[in-house]
């Protein structure tokens, strides 16, 4: 056992792919039912717990990894959708067995990953404190001890003797997440906690988080929240297509994890259906980004509260009419954080075939928190077409000022940011 809680060797899990064939018969529903029953019954879908290798048609969902937590640690775990992190939980929770490997959890367990995981539905909240509490191997006069403050914290205490099927998905996940941290397992294992509750629940959760940590409890903490995952961890695991490709310091992981998106980073399905449908009347050409300094002259750093100009050009191959520009500015996790365009200005872009137009915007008073961020462009009429768009036409960080590191503004989601902007046509016709 020696100083760890945790220690997992050569983990690997895989999954079939495989498809089966049914008769294009109609059947009823409940003749569907029946008969899926049946078939699930005679034959399962995954046979992989004593296999060795997979064949075609198969994934590894979990790929080798192997990984020591030590008691006390506080890990984060981080990675894309599809990159292993809740298979990797639902493994060392004993809910899944891995396919190769092994996993040794020295301690009793608490486990929330997901809302519903562990409780029963036609149970009330009451019922599902204590019967969570059998499944740590407590018994009723310990859950005695801490229920009323088990309840407090949850804030259902209106809705105690309600079946859980009817509470929110909120009041779900403050039930569940209190009962898991107030049991007091000797490891807590939490799956995406923060994504289902409002921001005073998520600073209560983050503070009792902190609490669990002190006592001495091994806590392992998935999060995509890059912020949560550095202020709460010390260590941070990265996954990517199963493999633990990075584990070290959560700062210096999580940095990676954020460089490795701007080049690995998803589409949303509304760029896609705009980058597919656009028109190409026009294109854009090219794209500068220039810091400003505090006397509005380039600079190479761009920092908190600077301003920062962004040039494009935009060629016309046909006539385009009344065609809004865009800028679009977005976080190194794909999230929009600024919106400029020249229709805020009542302004509308008109060239004739072999023009080109040069669009200079700059943003005033830049109050983004350091780090990396994308540029995108856009030119277009809502609604009716999409001229062009450029998703990751260019990309730039910020830094934080020394003179002004007392505190800065931190905007979670989109704003309106103050801007100017230029225009300026040249016909490319002889």
């Amino acid at each position: 056992m020696g100083n760890y809680a945790i220690e997992a060797v050569g983990i690997s899990k895989g999954y079939s792919l495989g498809k089966h064939v049914i008769k294009k018969t109609k059947y009823t529903p409940l003749h569907m039912a029946r008969q899926t029953k049946r078939f699930i019954c005679r034959q399962p879908l995954l046979k992989l717990e004593t296999s060795t290798e997979l064949s075609q048609g198969e994934f590894w969902a979990l790929d080798d990894v192997s990984f020591n937590v030590k008691h006390g640690e506080r890990v984060g775990v981080i990675g894309r959708n599809g990159a292993g992190k809740s298979t990797l939980l639902k493994i060392l929770s004993r809910i899944t067995k891995p396919t190769r490997g092994y996993a040794d959890v020295y301690g009793s367990l608490g486990a929330l990953l997901e809302v519903g995981t562990g409780f029963h539905p036609e149970l009330s909240g009451r019922e599902n404190i204590f019967l969570n509490a059998a499944v740590l191997g407590l018994t009723k006069r310990d859950v005695a001890k801490r229920f009323d403050e088990i309840v407090a914290f949850a804030e259902v205490e209106n809705f105690l003797d309600m079946p859980v099927k009817h509470y929110s998905s909120g009041m779900f996940m403050r039930l569940a997440f209190s009962v898991s941290a107030h049991l007091e397992p000797d490891i807590l294992i939490l799956d995406e906690v923060l994504a289902v509750g409002d921001a005073a629940f998520q600073k209560k959760c983050l503070g009792k988080m902190e609490g669990v940590a002190k006592d001495g409890r091994t806590v392992i903490f998935v999060s995509h929240s890059v912020a949560s995952i550095v202020s709460f961890c010390d260590r941070c695991l990265l996954l990517d297509q199963g493999r633990l490709i990075r584990d070290g310091d959560a700062k210096e992981v999580t940095e990676f994890y954020q460089e490795s998106l701007i080049t690995k980073s998803d589409r949303s399905l509304e760029a896609l259906s705009a980058e597919k449908n656009k028109t190409s009347k026009a294109a854009f050409t090219s794209i500068k980004v220039t810091p400003l300094g505090p006397d509005g002259e380039p600079c190479s750093v761009l920092r908190v509260g600077q301003d920062v100009e962004i040039e494009a050009t935009l060629l016309a191959r046909e006539r385009i009419t009344d065609n809004n520009v865009a800028i679009v500015i977005s976080d190194s996790n794909g999230y929009r954080i600024i919106d400029v365009n020249i229709a805020i200005k009542d302004e509308f872009l008109s060239l004739k075939a072999g023009e080109e137009a040069t669009i200079k915007f700059v943003l005033r008073n830049v109050l983004l928190r350091p780090g990396s961020y994308r540029v995108g462009l856009w030119a277009g009429r809502r609604a009716v077409e999409d001229t062009d768009i450029v998703i990751d036409a260019s990309n730039f960080s910020v830094e934080v000022d020394p003179r002004k590191t007392l505190h800065f503004q931190i905007f979670d989601g989109p704003y309106q940011c103050d801007f100017t902007h230029s225009v300026k046509i040249n016909s490319l016709e002889k």
